[in-house]
């Protein structure tokens, strides 16, 4: 209660009997579950089915392990509830909402669960933490906010970190999930940008001569950003699916708050991560100037504004899920953003079902070397780690291994495989065993679609040069500047190295008001991850 102060032995009595409440409350919480009998056979088929006619129809089997439906059918939590936030329905807040309805099933707890949109998840959660009570047990967010959130966060206990399912997250994600050497996010996702096409298009001998006439250059999977434009000025306009309606060349996330500062960030990456130059690519580490009015992203600007003559109609105020559907659905060629577009487009009813291809983003033929000041000309490509959904306890639970518990469940053996193939769930591969593409065959992709994909995705994980997001505190505002540096670019209401000129200063007001040791600090995570391969 925090309505008036009390005096006295009124004000004595009172606290003691609040914090004798509060402890036994917590120690209450806190203690193990009862075990009771098992729900589950071990190895038994899961699917989610029952759900609704939403869910696909494939059928998994209860991988055993501490994690599994058999083994968490085990535990009784009746008499808890389990607070989590997440963001909207679909991505990340329907699996979020589904497995909690089905752990309050096996388990006999209760789980609320409360869905916030992107624009205000980030104060809906940090805001409470900050002010030492936290609303929720459980938050999915994403990995980026690990500067402002790992204060706030538990470690993720030993057992766990031991369970078959964690010892198979890739190293970069377990690198996502760390903060000065402490696993402080649950991984439940990963993502990466990387270059979507349609195949069919492509590979098709009637375009492919007809590009040949009107280019003298040969129609292939663009390397380079310069190729990708070209081939999507190519096709902008035409009829490639012979359904009567026009096409276009490039499906890209421009909307200015909606995640646009990631789309630009693909396209600076191979012109501003230079494999010979160490110490940052956001900011220089020693002296923490911004480096983003540097010319590699004055460059991706400009190819940025360029690519607007290729875009569909309303293109230049696309939203994640517009490029998803753009792509996914077969209005546009190419696309770069993150899996959920190619997910899409294999789907079991999509028009464009294995006629697609995944392949690294497009690279550069020169690299701006900040150290010297001028453009080395080598052919340069950069792997793009951008961000990923994640999950988090707070420090301050008292529900701590239901919190945990409930994390292991949501992404054991059978539930991912599940997940991974639902494409609005936003939930993609981040664990080895899901580079098998003999999983993806299972799902009805084609041998080659599958091979492209997970050869792709490993790929990244193999690729040495890489770039990661700015992961320090305050993050939101550097990107929410970078954005509108973007949009007026964009918009032809500045050139581009004006507004990136812009954005720099903003940046460097923004490391002023939170302290630059503080954020110098954060940001040599950042520079260790990119630099120690």
């Amino acid at each position: 209660m925090r309505s008036r102060p009390y005096k006295g032995l009124v004000a004595v009595a009172a606290a003691a009997a609040l914090t004798a409440t509060a402890c036994t409350a917590q120690d209450e919480a806190q203690q193990k579950p009862k075990e009771k009998t098992a729900l589950f056979k071990s190895g038994s088929d899961i699917s989610y089915q029952k759900y609704g006619k939403n869910y696909p129809t494939t059928k998994v089997k209860d991988v055993p392990g501490s994690c599994s439906y058999e083994s968490i059918s085990r535990k009784d939590y009746s008499g808890q509830t389990l607070k989590i936030i997440s963001h909207a329905v679909p991505v990340i807040g329907e699996p979020t909402q589904l497995h909690a309805k089905q752990f309050e099933e096996i388990t006999g707890g209760k789980v609320e669960v409360v869905n916030v949109p992107f624009g205000e998840l980030h104060q809906k959660i940090l805001t409470p933490l900050q002010a030492g009570q936290p609303a929720y047990d459980v938050m999915f967010y994403p990995s980026l906010w690990i500067g402002d959130m790992a204060p706030y966060l538990a470690p993720v206990p030993e057992k766990y970190l031991n369970t078959t399912g964690m010892q198979d997250v890739t190293a970069a994600y377990m690198d996502v999930a760390t903060w000065d050497g402490k696993v402080v996010q649950y991984p439940v996702d990963g993502d990466r940008h990387y270059l979507k096409t349609r195949a069919d298009v492509l590979k098709d001998p009637k375009w492919q001569a007809q590009y040949k006439r009107a280019t003298g250059k040969d129609l292939k999977v663009p390397t380079t950003w310069t190729e990708y434009q070209d081939i999507a000025e190519a096709f902008s306009g035409k009829d490639f699916d012979g359904d009567g309606k026009k096409n276009y060349g490039s499906a890209e996330v421009t909307k200015r708050d909606d995640l646009t500062f990631s789309a630009f960030i693909s396209r600076a990456a191979p012109y501003v991560k230079n494999p010979d130059v160490k110490g940052g690519v956001f900011f220089d580490e020693k002296t923490m100037k911004p480096l983003i009015n540097t010319p590699g992203f004055v460059r991706a600007l400009q190819d940025m504004v360029k690519a607007k003559s290729t875009w569909a109609p309303g293109g230049a105020n696309f939203g994640l899920g517009d490029e998803i559907f753009s792509f996914g659905g077969g209005q546009t060629l190419m696309s770069y953003s993150w899996d959920d577009a190619f997910i899409q487009a294999q789907q079991p009813d999509s028009k464009i079902r294995n006629t697609v291809q995944a392949a690294p983003l497009p690279g550069s033929t020169e690299v701006y070397n900040r150290t010297t000041k001028s453009w080395d000309k080598k052919a340069n490509q950069a792997a793009y780690f951008t961000w990923g959904w994640t999950s988090a306890v707070a420090k301050a639970s008292s529900h701590q291994e239901m919190a945990f518990d409930y994390l292991c469940f949501f992404s054991n053996e059978a539930n991912t495989a599940l997940d991974l193939t639902i494409g609005r769930f936003g939930v993609n591969p981040y664990r080895i065993s899901h580079f098998a593409p003999e999983f993806w065959e299972k799902q009805g992709w084609d041998k080659d679609v599958a091979k492209a994909y997970v050869d792709t995705l490993s790929g990244m994980e193999e690729n040495p040069n890489r770039v990661f997001d700015l992961r320090v505190p305050g993050v939101n505002q550097y990107m929410s500047a970078l954005a509108n540096g973007v949009a007026a670019a964009l918009a032809g209401q500045e050139s581009p190295q004006r507004a990136l000129d812009g954005v720099a200063r903003e940046w460097a007001k923004i490391t002023d008001q939170i302290g630059k040791d503080k954020v110098q600090s954060a940001y040599r995570n950042v520079v260790a991850l990119e630099d120690e391969s």
